[in-house]
């Protein structure tokens, strides 16, 4: 499984390197320099931006309803720093996305901070060639108020997100949704409902970030209805960690039935109805609750059946887990027992307790797969039709929690088994 995302991994970066050296070559990049106060001519400009223009924005504080940029090609938008060029949308009076960007073929942003918007903060759609470097997306507080996505291309070819910082949203810090061709790289993400987010999203590798301090540090998720299925996803490398935080997702369509609405508060890593995932040499440490959960749409969804097609499955397949550093606290969240998913993760707990009485750890096993496979589907009974596989020695690792009869009194069986799920 190691080379399933190979080749599409090495288009994407053959992909940026010609993109960033026909940039740096380009002889007639228009250069255009604003300072604070300029706010006016600076909103202008966005607007009529023309093909390769560079945006350079000095260190200051700057304060906008939005911006928004369509329809152009070889952008580039730069601060002097997430530390200097301070972009505020505090006071916003209509729109609620902070900077929205449309149809644009070869954008870099970065080199500032952008925050308080009452919706999004950054959102890139549609376009491809897009580098996002050095950008600091926050929210003073991180309640239902927060908009939802900080960094949030959608529909995107070719990304690359590095040396990022995200903090707030009220549903995923850093976002890549309905993508091909994705690298996320040197960011962090904290007091987020979710740190990092690949929904839907083919061809991507996360690697040496950290998220920590979220409700759930990372999740890759395939969602119904959307415009493409995801998979071939790679982690690696990355510390993920203390993501014990409460809930706050907003209400409506992602934030209860489906989407990080779900998380439970002490998830540090969430698969839900993907395929073809490796884990790998990651630090998950102290997320409370469940260090990796692999889920299928049928835990959050009772009429999941009916929204398969060509997009969408509701059951996660080819999950490969191994050579991670794994380790939880000797109790849950308290915000856990607060949340739907979190109350059922603790009564699995108890139930596994009553399973397995001779059990010489009584905690929740670190790795929880939900245990609802494809047999629901073709009444088969393989013990692991979706080759969910996983390499993780050490004490107390994996439980089969079967969802599928969670509160059926004596039908309810998980089981810490692994022999069935572990790597050939």
């Amino acid at each position: 499984m190691k080379g399933y995302v190979k080749n599409g991994l090495i288009m994407v970066f053959i992909s940026f390197a010609f993109w960033s050296c026909k940039n740096q070559q380009s002889k007639d990049y228009h250069v255009l320099t604003f300072g604070p106060g300029q706010e006016e001519a600076i909103e202008e400009a966005f607007l009529s931006i023309k093909d390769s223009t560079n945006i350079h924005l000095k260190s200051g504080k700057y304060r906008f309803d939005n911006l928004s940029i369509a329809q152009v090609n070889h952008i580039k938008i730069e601060g002097e720093g997430h530390e200097k060029t301070i972009i505020d949308f505090s006071g916003q009076t209509q729109g609620g996305e902070g900077i929205r960007i449309t149809d644009v073929k070869g954008l870099t942003i970065g080199k500032m901070t952008i925050r308080d918007s009452k919706g999004d903060l950054l959102k890139i759609n549609n376009s491809q060639d897009i580098i996002i470097a050095d950008l600091h997306s926050i929210w003073s507080s991180a309640d239902s108020t927060s908009g939802g996505y900080g960094i949030y291309p959608v529909l995107c070819k070719n990304v690359l997100i590095e040396n990022c910082y995200a903090e707030g949203a009220s549903d995923a810090g850093i976002y890549v949704g309905q993508t091909k061709g994705v690298v996320v790289r040197k960011c962090k993400a904290s007091k987020n409902v979710a740190g990092c987010e690949i929904e839907n999203t083919t061809d991507a590798e996360v690697y040496d970030n950290e998220f920590y301090g979220n409700t759930a540090g990372f999740l890759i998720f395939d969602l119904p209805d959307l415009s493409q299925r995801g998979g071939r996803v790679k982690a690696y490398r990355n510390k993920i960690y203390d993501n014990n935080f409460r809930n706050f997702a907003k209400g409506g369509s992602f934030g209860t039935f489906w989407g990080v609405g779900n998380a439970s508060p002490g998830s540090g890593i969430i698969i839900l109805s993907t395929s073809n995932i490796e884990l790998y040499n990651n630090t998950i440490e102290h997320n409370n609750t469940s260090a990796i959960t692999i889920a299928s749409g049928f835990a959050v969804d009772e009429k999941a059946a009916e929204r398969i097609n060509n997009n969408y499955s509701p059951i996660p397949s080819q999950i490969k887990i191994h050579g991670n550093k794994i380790s939880m606290g000797d109790k849950f969240p308290q915000p856990a027992y607060e949340h739907r998913i979190g109350q059922l993760i603790i009564a699995t707990e108890a139930q596994l307790n009553v399973v397995e009485p001779n059990r010489s750890v009584k905690r929740i096993p670190a790795i929880l797969y939900d245990g609802i496979s494809s047999n629901i589907m073709t009444n088969g009974t393989a013990p692991n039709p979706d080759a969910i596989c996983i390499d993780q020695p050490g004490e107390n690792m994996f439980v089969s929690a079967d969802f599928k009869h969670a509160g059926q009194g004596d039908k309810w069986k998980p089981s810490s088994n692994v022999k069935p799920f572990q790597c050939k």
